[in-house]
């Protein structure tokens, strides 16, 4: 059995730390290098880099400054945020990235996870999934179309169904979301975490948009969905608020790590704090 990791997540934007509630309210959160710095002498198991808004601004991750954070750490480091192609991760991980998160390129291009997983190695691949609970479970959706000339918006070019228009089953209840969270895909999450793992995927880092921020415990539902779905590792996101809610997401779902951010930076609960909880409750850590 692998053991669970405790990670915490810079999200970046504009060369500082943010965290904001469901993915808007973005509040300032310091420093990333001082933030993995501390992180590092706190003994995170891991640490997650994503630059929020470059996919949406349609640039690179900002490379300077994810090499400043790994002069810092030496725990597994992953970065997202802008990555768009083989070249792109190539660049993250000579910059000092041990791993590349992809969410909008992945969707746009699914063939970028075969080549990368390919020349880097599956181990070097996270897809970040970003899920929105869908107020019905069948809706009139366009399907996905991405015009380049027309700064990435989902554009109306399905020849079939009445109008260009069909109907798309959301079986699973939840719908991807790229850009940050701004644009709907018309994807099923389960049915996308699958075919992402058959690609070639190694890791999936699951956001539950809903729970962002909120602090009232990580979406259990989503979370169980998609891990009892794949062989490959889940990292569980979005919603820590207390100790007890990584046991939970442990014990009821098959996630492999629980990611936080807001309660990290703001140093309401520490790091060792939770580890210590979850070894006394049985729990198997990465120590």
């Amino acid at each position: 059995m692998l053991a669970k990791r405790i990670i915490p997540c810079l999200d970046i934007n504009k060369g500082r730390v943010v965290k904001g509630v469901n993915f808007i309210y973005l509040k300032d959160a310091g420093d990333p290098v001082k933030n993995a710095k501390f992180y590092e002498k706190e003994g995170a198991d891991e640490l997650v880099f994503l630059d929020i808004t470059a996919s949406y601004e349609r640039r690179s991750t900002t490379v300077d400054l994810v090499k400043e954070v790994a002069k810092v750490v030496f725990m597994p480091f992953t970065v997202g945020g802008g990555i768009r192609s083989v070249e792109d991760i190539r660049e993250i991980l000579l910059a000092g990235a041990e791993k590349v998160s992809l969410n909008t390129a992945a969707v746009k291009n699914p063939q970028l996870i075969i080549e990368s997983s390919k020349i880097f190695g599956e181990q070097c691949i996270v897809v970040a999934i970003d899920a929105k609970k869908t107020k019905d479970e069948r809706r009139e959706l366009v399907p996905l179309a991405i015009d380049e000339g027309r700064k990435g918006k989902v554009v109306k070019n399905s020849p079939s169904g009445k109008n260009g228009r069909m109907s798309t089953k959301f079986s699973s209840g939840w719908e991807v979301y790229i850009n940050g969270g701004r644009t709907p895909t018309g994807l099923d999450v389960v049915k996308w975490a699958k075919k992402v793992e058959k690609l070639g995927a190694g890791e999936i880092l699951l956001t539950s948009m809903g729970s962002d921020g909120t602090k009232g415990g990580f979406d259990i539902e989503l979370t169980k969905a998609v891990s009892e779905a794949l062989k490959i590792p889940v990292i569980a996101s979005g919603g820590a608020g207390k100790i007890e809610d990584f046991l939970e997401v442990f014990e009821k779902t098959r996630c492999t790590a629980a990611l936080a951010a807001s309660i990290f930076h703001f140093r309401e609960i520490r790091i060792n704090e939770i580890s210590n909880y979850l070894n006394e409750k049985g729990v198997n850590i990465r120590r």
